[in-house]
């Protein structure tokens, strides 16, 4: 049943129809094989989801979207990472638990989705118990997240523009915003929030167990397009799911051919390519506070660029937002 889901791929909304179960790659730059970058105890992510341990992040190579600005390229659209058996994977997911991860979390998996929901099975089945986390551009047809029903416990979609004209300049997918809205819709509507309340060390915190929880990153010069999208958020997931507000967009300094770089200058041409200013923070926090979110993170506004990622390190963070515990270069890394 996997190997035919790969074989005239239509996984995702591009059904490109490549034969990936024969070694060539579909519009996502990858082949049947499940390439992971790096795993690690991530402790940059949500607080409902971070909590006390950190969010035990697996990063995979490949993505359905090509996103100009993407500050995990080297692994999204240069194929960086290393092909993973099952029982890899599984040892994985066993060892971010045993460092005290609070879920395990699927990063950009969604052009293995058939893949992955059997190894993730695997994995229940070998002792995994923590949550599982699935953190997605959004991109995805909800056949293909029907076959995570029941495996996934969180979902933790972007919802990145209601502008087709800038999803078609920024990530060459026009229709990114109709299929992300059909996606999240079933997301929400299919996992109702669990949210808890945790204890370590006298110390109290809340937990998500299952649930709903979209990103959007803000982009400079283009607030209205974020107006829009709150719009749509506050119609249709406020009371049911978490916003995450996302103000920490950074031009990234960006490697590969010469085609390559000028596509994406002239792609991020499409709006400001700068860290998001003062006055622009001033108008989120008071748009946010208009609308009144039942349940919203928003990040404090900050020109640190030391967190962008390099996944030629064995530490791809910095020390203080991941700790390493397995690399494509190196296998396991922690103990």
């Amino acid at each position: 049943m996997e190997s035919n889901l790969y074989s005239k791929c239509s996984q995702c909304p591009r059904n490109c129809g490549t034969d990936r179960s024969s070694g060539k790659c579909g519009f996502c730059r990858e082949s049947e094989d499940l390439k992971i970058a790096t795993a690690c105890l991530h402790f940059g992510e949500e607080p409902l989801i971070t909590v006390f341990g950190g969010s035990g992040t697996i990063f995979v190579t490949g993505c359905t979207l090509r996103c100009s600005f993407c500050q995990n390229y080297q692994i999204s659209q240069q194929g960086m990472g290393k092909s993973v058996s099952r029982d890899e994977f599984v040892e994985m997911c066993l060892k971010l638990q045993s460092l005290g991860s609070e879920n395990i979390n699927i990063v950009t998996g969604s052009h293995h989705i058939p893949k992955l929901s059997g190894f993730l099975m695997a994995a229940r089945n070998s002792g995994l118990m923590i949550p599982i986390t699935w953190n997605s551009s959004g991109y995805e047809s909800v056949e293909s997240l029907e076959l995570l029903k029941g495996i996934v416990d969180i979902w933790l979609p972007d919802y990145k523009t209601v502008n087709s004209i800038m999803s078609k300049e920024l990530f060459d997918a026009e229709d990114y915003p109709s299929v992300a809205k059909k996606a999240i819709r079933w997301m929400v509507n299919n996992t109702p929030m669990e949210i808890v309340e945790v204890e370590k060390n006298g110390e109290k915190r809340e937990k998500m167990m299952k649930g709903t929880i979209v990103r959007h990153l803000v982009l400079p010069g283009r607030i209205e397009d974020t107006k829009l999208t709150l719009d749509w958020l506050k119609k249709t997931c406020d009371g049911k799911s978490c916003i995450s507000l996302m103000s920490q967009y950074t031009p990234v300094p960006f490697e590969g051919s010469a085609e390559e770089l000028a596509w994406r200058k002239k792609s991020l041409g499409a709006f400001q390519n700068r860290l998001i200013n003062t006055e622009e923070d001033k108008a989120l926090r008071k748009l946010i506070d208009s609308y009144d979110f039942e349940y919203l993170f928003y990040q404090d506004l900050s020109d640190d660029t030391s967190w962008l990622p390099d996944f030629n390190r064995i530490q791809p963070f910095s020390n203080a937002l991941a700790k390493p515990v397995w690399h494509w270069k190196d296998g396991m890394v922690s103990n």
